[in-house]
């Protein structure tokens, strides 16, 4: 299947791609003919994906450190730069069109001016592409806030338009932290396929249909030695201090913090924000990371605090940051810190748009 890829980032949708790929091609040859779950499939579908899986055509991408991140994983892929200087006459086809198109202009973090800010207005970019090449499927994220911004108008034009277009369009709010990740972050996914096509049935997403979907474990678990030392499934933790219900995990290591207890000692440890829109949050006892955004990193009220009952121990660091969102450790290594923050909190979160493509498919 073929795909192209708009405001791509660090190559979240891509990575998400691969890995459902890679599970639904497992699975192919487990099940045979059974295809996924209880729907059957056509030898020549399953062929065509076992052979193929999914090609990148092509993406779109301005920021030069997320596109730097993003070449070092997918060097192949070439970058169509600016949205809005794409001539669709010149793009390849494509079946897929995939992208998490700007969400400052809608998100309740910002001063949601919709579109009447220019980011709000890329929306439009993405219905010339669709309206040129008409893929047969799309997906779309932004944030939970484009439901209600001005009082629901922004996102009924949106599925106007994607209707007009000549897809018939499905959508939910989803939450990171149901998909195998401990991040409270809230996306509203947009499925459409081309009228007359094959419908997929993507959502809702319930407990109760979500069996077949495979996730990876991100969260590390430890163990103590005999020295104290405290061994994660990547290499040791230091402990630095403070007696078994109070540990304390080196800033340049990888702390479990991440998880509801502090090293699965019972040590509750919390996440919390500072400052900013987020002054007045409570540390967290259930181990949940507030939401990732742009200016984590960058000193301001935006970054996830590691707590230890009523202090303050450090910011996560980014490789931390790389597992909320469902990143291998050192995905974004190469760039500053700063930006390693920034181009995080501005990603997609792999394991949710991988479940939703397993689904898809």
């Amino acid at each position: 299947m073929k795909y192209f890829s708009l405001f791509s980032g660090i190559g979240g949708f891509e990575l998400a791609l691969k890995q459902a790929y890679e599970i639904m091609r497992t699975k192919n040859k487990r099940q045979g003919m059974q295809g996924i779950g209880n729907k059957k499939r056509q030898p020549s579908e399953l062929n065509n994906l076992s052979a193929n899986g999914f090609t990148c055509t092509g993406y779109s991408e301005i920021d030069k450190y997320a596109v730097e991140i993003y070449q070092k994983h997918f060097p192949e892929h070439k970058n169509y730069d600016d949205i809005t200087k794409i001539k669709p006459s010149k793009l390849p086809d494509f079946d897929l069109l995939v992208g998490g198109f700007p969400c400052q202009a809608f998100s309740i973090a910002g001063k949601r001016k919709g579109f009447k800010d220019t980011r709000g207005t890329l929306f439009f970019d993405i219905a010339r592409i669709l309206r040129s090449k008409k893929p047969r499927l799309f997906l779309l994220e932004n944030v939970k806030g484009l439901l209600s911004h001005d009082n629901g108008s922004t996102f009924k034009i949106i599925i106007a338009t994607l209707t007009k277009l000549g897809y018939d369009v499905q959508w939910q709010v989803l939450n990171s932290k149901n998909f195998g990740v401990p991040q409270n972050r809230e996306r509203v996914f947009i499925v459409g396929h081309l009228r007359g096509t094959a419908r997929p049935k993507v959502f809702p997403f319930t407990e109760n249909n979500s069996e077949d979907i495979v996730l990876p474990t991100i969260t590390t678990r430890v163990t103590a030695d005999s020295n104290g030392t405290y061994v994660g499934k990547r290499s040791p933790r230091q402990i630095i201090g403070g007696s078994q219900g109070n540990r304390v995990y080196d800033p340049k290591g990888i702390s479990t913090t991440i998880a509801s207890q502090a090293g699965g000692l019972g040590a509750k440890t919390g996440l919390y924000a500072v400052g900013g829109l987020q002054a007045h949050q409570k540390p967290r006892k259930d181990g949940i990371s507030p939401t990732l955004t742009q200016a984590a990193g960058m000193g301001g009220g935006q970054t996830p605090i590691v707590w230890s009952k009523k202090v303050k121990i450090r910011r996560l660091t980014p490789t931390e940051c790389e597992r909320l969102q469902g990143f291998p450790d050192g995905w974004t290594e190469g760039i500053s810190d700063t930006q390693r923050y920034k181009c995080l909190g501005n990603a997609v979160t792999v394991n949710t748009v991988q479940a939703i493509v397993q689904k898809i498919l």
